[in-house]
């Protein structure tokens, strides 16, 4: 509950329950205009190539030094398709193919969407970009499990390479629960 004044008027807003509704709301004081929060999508892209998956290691908070999937919030007027081919060119200056879904994942205590695709690159090239200190590709077996930025890019990689095995990939929509314990360490911040 972040909203703390009315996005038409600039009045003073209050958390209720409006009339009508059965969850509390940002409501305006003044104008009664209702402001509605909604979840954030993140848009992910496993991608393969030569039987390797590549990663890039943060620069930024949260969980900057670790490495993640190509991901990032979708911006307004993008597909989630286009927003995650956006993503990887962003964080590891690369092109990719082949571009198919490959799972939802809902982590409801934070208010996000992510979606994942996989990919392939279209060549050789890929290097750090902006948010990144590097970009590398790794076996499966070499995966850096435990240097991994958040749990729902783990639950995707696993099961990418377990299907990977048998070449049927399915797609998959599942709840990740995060401990509230670690919440803060291991997600993304629902502000950004």
């Amino acid at each position: 509950m972040n909203i703390k004044f009315c996005n038409q008027c600039g009045h003073q807003v209050k958390y209720e329950i409006p009339p009508g509704d059965d969850k509390v709301r940002a409501v305006c004081q003044s104008c009664q205009y209702i402001q509605y929060e909604n979840p954030k999508i993140v848009n992910a892209c496993i991608i393969e190539h030569k039987d390797k998956i590549l990663l890039g290691k943060r620069t930024i908070e949260p969980r900057a030094g670790y490495w993640n999937v190509p991901a990032g919030f979708m911006e307004n007027g993008e597909a989630t398709r286009s927003g995650a081919v956006r993503e990887v060119k962003e964080e590891v200056l690369a092109d990719v193919k082949n571009i198919s879904l490959f799972g939802v994942y809902n982590i409801v205590q934070r208010n996000q969407v992510h979606i994942y695709f996989r990919a392939e690159l279209t060549g050789e090239y890929f290097a750090a970009g902006a948010e990144t200190s590097a970009a590398e590709l790794f076996a499966p077996e070499d995966i850096p499990w435990d240097q991994l930025a958040f749990p729902v890019g783990i639950t995707a990689l696993k099961r990418y390479i377990q299907e990977r095995k048998t070449g049927n990939f399915t797609i998959k929509e599942e709840d990740i629960i995060i401990d509230y314990k670690l919440l803060n360490q291991y997600d993304i911040p629902s502000s950004e």
